[in-house]
């Protein structure tokens, strides 16, 4: 910087002495030509003046000795009058001495105007300057008494050559002097920056680079140089102390925000770059977040979770795994890729999976077999855990190729786990519908459905299944004299029998199939998509043998043995609509009683019954 200062002043100062010697010699030389001109004005005048006293004295004939005078005066090389016309016409013929010398001589004697020159050459400068006599009167002089012409002919002229080199030596000796000042005053500002300005030059220098710095996130203090003025000291003090305050502000905004985000806004080591990148990924958390609030479904979260895995970190395969600990289950809920190497095991037991058992994040190692319930060797995982409720948890399991992927995928995961986490508290609420919604159609004692579901749920079937064209039976049934049992053994061990019933139904259906506990010791089962009739007779009268032959544990050794009465309608082949379905089943029920129980009918039009 120093030189750069030194340089730009040097160049000032030599361009304002160039100037000021252009216009210092051109002022010098306007004013000797101007002071050439006096002079030879003035001399002009005298000779006008001698000529005329000796005209009016008549003695002309001395005139020679008068102009020779004049010619010998300083500066003065030589001077010739000139005759003008009129006077030669009143005069006679001039001297050959009074006869125009050159092309000047005569112009001016036409127009009357004065007319100069300059002669120069390296050593010498000469002027010639030839000045017109006007016929003219005044208190001193009437050229009209003595000439025979009108006021302002031209009566002659005098031309004068004058030596002015004197002039020229003092331009250059003006010349010299100016240049002179220039370099004494760039040597002056050569010291003046070396020794002066030096320090101060060389701290404007070293902030220069620490602000640059400072744009590359290294905050770094400038060190104070000696022989600095006050208010520089002052200026470094304060740039200390704010950069000191920046660097510990970036540092503890970039420590603070990591916890959000994780390791990788470190990739950077300018704090500055680093937090912008924290507050984006934060920001683009939050708008995350805010989606996730408005989804209607939980499929819809998973979803959108998903398409941040894939889009922003790029990743190809991964399993969204739900843990419920109440029933001790595991499933999949969602799959990107075809990558699922977990083992079945977990979906009965869920604390096999290390991740959940853990509550700790597991991924390959290098030579250990992290996970037993992985198998794929060839493979490698990462699997995190998140709560979504007081006994429910999302497995994210996350499949690679290579090492370099895992690593890479290590490097994002606090942030991935961020994205999670936003989204876990809308997650469990969807579960807690589900589950509140759920309990709204489960019956308290035997876990079954109850008619509420089944009035919803038929809404949805009966147009699938007249879409599809498939058959539907609808088993009612009824334990047989199960107010006895209530009776002799109390409410305790018929809430018991009930409880044996709904096992036997829910074991021997199909997972298609539909068991809804009607109300009291009634059930219905709805065999979706049944081959035909013979079919659903065939499970009705399997249920009904299961029941029959079933041994109930009621208290002190004592066994129970029940049966249970059938009715059977079929659809569409009894009715398109599906309450008369309802109603003609309920009708064959009550006609398996009335025949003796423990038995399956199947509905007929007119009460017309078939035992079986």
């Amino acid at each position: 910087m120093k030189q750069k200062v030194v340089s730009k002043l040097v160049m000032i100062i030599i361009s304002m002495g160039i100037i000021l010697t252009i216009i210092e010699s051109y002022n010098f030389r306007s004013y000797g030509i101007e002071n050439s001109l006096n002079k030879a004005l003035a001399i002009s005048e005298t000779v006008k003046n001698g000529l005329t006293a000796h005209m009016i004295n008549g003695n002309m004939d001395q005139r020679e000795v008068f102009l020779n005078s004049i010619a010998t005066m300083s500066n003065v090389e030589d001077l010739w009058i000139i005759r003008g016309s009129h006077v030669n016409k009143q005069y006679g013929e001039p001297l050959n001495e009074e006869i125009p010398r050159d092309a000047i001589d005569k112009d001016v004697l036409k127009t009357s105007k004065l007319k100069y020159e300059l002669y120069e050459t390296l050593s010498k400068v000469t002027i010639r300057v030839t000045i017109p006599y006007i016929a003219e009167r005044n208190s001193n002089i009437n050229c009209l008494d003595c000439h025979d012409v009108n006021y302002g002919d031209t009566l002659g002229a005098i031309s004068i050559i004058m030596d002015i080199s004197d002039i020229k030596s003092s331009g250059i000796n003006l010349i010299f002097l100016v240049l002179f000042f220039t370099i004494v005053a760039i040597f002056l500002v050569i010291y003046f920056a070396s020794s002066v300005l030096k320090p101060h030059l060389e701290t404007l220098e070293e902030l220069s680079c620490k602000i640059k710095n400072i744009s590359n996130g290294v905050f770094s203090n400038i060190i104070q140089k000696p022989n600095l003025s006050d208010e520089s000291k002052n200026l470094i003090k304060e740039y200390n102390l704010l950069v000191n305050g920046l660097s510990h502000t970036f540092s503890d905004i970039d420590k603070k925000l990591n916890i959000f985000i994780g390791n990788n806004s470190h990739e950077s080591q300018n704090p500055l770059l680093n937090s912008q990148k924290v507050i984006t990924n934060l920001s683009e958390i939050y708008q995350f977040k805010k989606e996730v609030e408005i989804d209607s479904t939980k499929d819809e979260i998973y979803y959108r979770i998903a398409q941040i895995l894939k889009n922003k970190f790029k990743l190809k395969t991964f399993n969204f795994i739900e843990q419920n600990f109440h029933n001790n289950s595991s499933s999949v809920v969602y799959k990107e890729g075809d990558g699922y190497f977990c083992s079945n095991d977990i979906e009965e037991n869920p604390l096999l999976c290390r991740a959940s058992k853990n509550t700790i994040d597991v991924c390959s190692i290098k030579g250990q077999n992290v996970c037993p319930q992985f198998k794929n060797d060839d493979k490698l995982y990462y699997c995190l855990d998140v709560n979504i409720g007081d006994y429910s948890k999302l497995i994210v399991n996350f499949i690679v190729d290579n090492q370099l992927q895992l690593d890479n995928l290590k490097k994002d995961i606090t942030l991935i786990k961020n994205y999670i986490i936003e989204a876990s508290p809308s997650i469990t609420v969807k579960l807690l519908l589900e589950e509140l919604k759920a309990s709204a159609f489960k019956d308290g004692l035997t876990g079954l459905y109850n008619r509420k579901f089944l009035d919803e749920y038929l809404t949805k079937l009966i147009p699938q299944a007249r879409r599809e064209e498939i058959n539907i039976a609808v088993l009612m049934l009824d334990m047989d004299h199960f107010k006895a049992v209530n009776d002799e053994y109390g409410h305790d061990v018929g809430d018991i029998v009930l409880k044996e019933l709904s096992l036997i139904l829910s074991e021997n259906i199909r997972d298609a199939d539909i068991v809804v506990r009607y109300g009291g010791e009634e059930f219905v089962v709805l065999l979706v998509d049944v081959l035909d009739e013979k079919a659903a007779l065939n499970v009705a009268n399997k249920i009904k043998t299961k029941v029959a032959k079933n041994e109930i544990n009621i208290y002190a050794g004592n066994k129970l043995q029940k049966t249970i009465s059938i009715g059977l309608s079929m659809y569409p082949k009894d009715s398109t609509n599906f309450d008369i379905i309802m109603k003609n089943a309920d009708i064959a029920l009550y006609e398996a009683k009335n025949n003796g129980r423990n038995q399956v009918v199947r509905y007929k039009e007119k009460v017309e019954v078939e035992l079986f």
